[in-house]
């Protein structure tokens, strides 16, 4: 460990961290109430007869899962950078791959229709 805190690698002002974490948080909420289906890439351009197989409330709330966790790791990193070790922006982009395949897999599984 090189001792260094998320806080001495970050560059820019604070505030930026606080809306990008504010804005995921609004964002999950959209998806867990099972709006926003516009905001998921791919459904929202995909011909009717591909969204007729897809279950759009589930595929939302599965959506919204994901991206509530990223922001709840976002808030952790957000509030907490200068305790954290800098080696946490590699957990969390760990973290975000795993949470991006596990979304995807489920969307592909338990969001069809049957």
């Amino acid at each position: 460990m090189s001792g260094k805190t998320l806080a001495d690698i970050s560059s820019g002002p604070d505030w930026v961290l606080y809306l990008v974490t504010a804005l995921f948080a609004a964002l999950s909420l959209l998806l867990l109430l099972g709006k926003g289906s516009w905001l998921i890439a791919g459904y929202n351009t995909a011909p009717r007869e591909e969204k007729q197989r897809y279950d759009e409330k589930r595929l939302c709330r599965v959506t919204g899962g994901g991206v509530a966790v990223l922001s709840a790791l976002l808030a952790l990193m957000t509030i907490w950078e200068e305790q954290l070790p800098a080696e946490f922006a590699g957990v969390f982009a760990a973290a975000a791959v795993l949470v991006a395949a596990a979304v995807i897999l489920l969307a592909n599984t338990v969001c069809k229709k049957r």
